[in-house]
């Protein structure tokens, strides 16, 4: 079961209070649900992941946890389900969270504002601002697309870890009580 081979990485309750570096949150990080790998502890996680992986900006990690904490689910769980979004997903995700505003808002424009590609003739330093303009320009609907988005995504992982993990204890049941019945003499 995939429950046994992660339980083996996770920190145990004893590890989070002596971590020095952990001592600092407190109680915070000392609620059970945080840390095991139960059904609505799991789903929890992966709701919470799939809505902060929309996060814009490299602080996805960091709200999820934070959310995790907050709400009481598997923070690990939460923290690793951000990963959906990387440089191959993102833009295609962002792409659909504008469509969806535009339907959601009812706005006209149909395509987002060009970005700029002369972001690699600027600084470093000045690319995060120019990204953020780019952002502002799409406006409204890209707001309104992308916490929608991440709403739907975090329902829809929610739900299917639920039905999963519950088809797989039925399963589990029915394979044991397979196994207890003795077979019928021939």
């Amino acid at each position: 079961m995939p429950r046994k081979l992660f339980r083996k990485y996770l920190p145990s309750h004893q590890s989070i209070r002596e971590n020095r570096y952990l001592r600092f949150f407190g109680a915070a990080l000392q609620h059970h649900n945080l840390w095991h790998l139960h059904r609505k502890s799991v789903a929890g996680g992966v709701a919470v992941g799939m809505f902060c992986g929309l996060v814009p900006g490299p602080l996805q990690m960091l709200s999820a946890a934070l959310c995790a904490i907050v709400f009481r689910v598997n923070l690990p769980v939460a923290a690793i389900v951000t990963w959906y979004t990387n440089p191959v997903t993102i833009l295609p995700l962002y792409y659909l969270a504008y469509k969806l505003g535009l339907f959601v808002t009812g706005s006209q424009s149909s395509a987002p504002p060009l970005l700029d590609l002369q972001l690699f003739y600027l600084p470093v330093m000045e690319w995060i601002p120019a990204i953020a303009h780019w952002f502002a320009l799409m406006g409204k609907p890209f707001a309104a697309g992308l916490v929608l988005l991440a709403m739907i995504l975090a329902v829809t992982g929610y739900l299917l870890v639920m039905a999963g993990w519950r088809a797989h204890v039925m399963l589990s049941w029915r394979k044991r009580r397979r196994s207890r019945i003795p077979p019928a003499p021939k």
